[in-house]
């Protein structure tokens, strides 16, 4: 691996600050590779202007960059006060809402957005606002009122958030406006779609027939922010395709404490169950104003990269702050010093066994002989992308070149630790061509050099999905030739 390739990758949310001219131009060259596209905030026809702009600056820098449309869900907020915003006391009554008709408040009552929210709390019952910053304790449910005790002083303002303690509100996770937002963001073209407080797997089997109604492939994200999916992880995993670890309501949820230790297990399970993870909020809060990040955000995003996690997440840092470009700068290079903490181990006592599918044991093969014979590169022809997924569970010192005619499959590919997708057409090539071309396209770029071994996965029928059944180990010859040493 080339010393400054770096295998971690970046995903930046997008907002007023990355509307400027050259700043996405400058946001890839940094070292992007998705962006977000937040619909809780915006309009979607501001968010689809956007996501063209990407597409056209993606083209002009020659990078592929994917984009993920990140769902609002079902965000419980308390409503509008008079005021703006109130002074609340510790120990004054402070009574919440569900009327849809009620007047704004004041710092004796406020309205909420979940009507619902009477028949899920009882007394003894802890309320987290405004990301957990003010705390009520339930006293009693009146009909749709909820009479509360403040138990810290604070201000509170228009439209925060609200949790509960511990989980267990009933709400789904797609609401009525998600299930429209799906299918405006699969005419915009996403190839991510992100669900919001998902509970269980149901819930993503929904997003995903939805998006499937609508004709969009998109890969489906499931963000872990609830205790309920805490409690179903397993399930949830298996019926996505993307997994993120969202720090901020699951914070609140289950409590600082024991957010390090899930964070790392959801990694875990993630990364064994084959799926791809990513790693999100305030990774580089400070940098919202300031333009170098603390020495805690970088041990955190450091950290994360050292688990294993494919992508790390970029939130109000590129989308409202004033350094976007910078926060890019920062996070890469503290992904490429983590890196250098990579310890080469390719567990294969803890790999899945049994393996029905074909590509899936070419890509342990792979990763196997990667580890044991000296590689360059490992270099997959896949058309989907499943190939360059399964060999990037397992962590090799060998990055994975990824060969695809299918920009979809690319751009999703781009969220995948250690893979580099590369445009490329084998539509009338034998594997054996196909094998010759590429690594003649590898050499050209100066990746790989004469006299590299590389190892080459492709299928007996190039263009069907999940067709990989073949395995090659191939040597650079004069002018980026592949000479053939074996093939299994």
């Amino acid at each position: 691996m080339q010393a400054n390739q770096r295998r971690t990758k970046i995903l930046a949310t997008l907002g007023p600050a990355t509307d400027a001219p050259d700043v996405l131009d400058n946001l890839f060259r940094a070292g992007v590779n998705v962006v977000r596209l937040n619909f809780s905030h915006g309009d979607p026809s501001g968010q689809a202007k956007r996501a063209a702009a990407v597409r056209a600056a993606a083209q002009r820098v020659g990078a592929e960059v994917g984009i993920l449309a990140d769902l609002p869900g079902p965000k419980i907020r308390i409503e509008k006060f008079a005021e703006g915003k109130v002074a609340l006391k510790t120990g004054n009554r402070f009574d919440l809402v569900a009327d849809p008709d009620f007047p704004d408040g004041d710092a004796t009552q406020v309205g909420v957005s979940y009507l619902g929210l009477p028949g899920d709390v009882k007394h003894g019952d802890v309320l987290l606002l405004d990301d957990g910053l003010m705390q009520l304790c339930v006293e009693r449910v009146e009909g749709e009122r909820i009479v509360t005790t403040v138990l810290n002083d604070g201000m509170l303002s228009n439209r925060k958030g609200l949790n509960k303690q511990g989980g267990g509100l009933s709400l789904g996770a797609l609401t009525e406006r998600d299930k429209e937002l799906i299918g405006i963001v699969a005419g915009i073209g996403v190839d991510f779609i992100a669900v919001s407080f998902c509970r269980n797997a149901e819930d993503m089997n929904e997003a995903r027939r939805i998006a499937r109604s609508h004709g969009c492939d998109a890969a489906l994200v499931s963000k872990i922010e609830r205790t309920e999916a805490i409690e179903n992880l397993t399930e949830i995993i298996d019926a996505s395709d993307v997994v993120m670890v969202a720090r901020g309501d699951l914070g609140v949820e289950i409590g600082d404490a024991e957010l390090p230790g899930l964070q790392k297990k959801i990694i875990k399970e993630s990364l064994a169950r084959n799926r791809v993870v990513i790693t999100a909020t305030q990774m580089l809060q400070s940098m919202v104003e300031s333009p170098i990040p603390t020495r805690a955000e970088v041990l955190d995003v450091a950290n994360a990269v050292i688990d294993g996690t494919d992508a790390v997440m970029l939130s109000a840092e590129t989308a409202a702050g004033a350094y976007p470009v910078k926060a890019v700068e920062a996070m890469a290079r503290i992904c490429l010093g983590a890196e250098k903490q990579f310890e080469t181990d390719t567990d294969f006592e803890k790999a899945p066994r049994n393996l029905e599918r074909a590509d899936q044991a070419i890509a342990m093969a792979a990763m196997f002989l990667s580890e044991h014979i000296g590689l360059r590169a490992v270099v997959a022809m896949t058309e989907s992308g499943g190939t360059a997924r399964y060999l990037s569970r397992f962590r090799s010192s060998a990055p994975i070149y990824a060969f695809s005619r299918h920009d979809g499959a690319r751009r999703r590919m781009a969220l995948m630790r250690d893979v580099f997708p590369i445009a490329f057409d084998s539509r009338g090539l034998a594997p054996r061509e196909a094998a010759r071309e590429a690594l003649r396209v590898l050499h050209d770029r100066s990746a790989l050099a004469t006299g590299d071994r590389v190892i080459f996965t492709s299928g007996d029928h190039m263009e069907k999905h999940g067709a990989t059944n073949t395995l090659r180990l191939l040597q650079v010859g004069s002018e980026g030739k592949a000479e053939g040493l074996g093939e299994l």
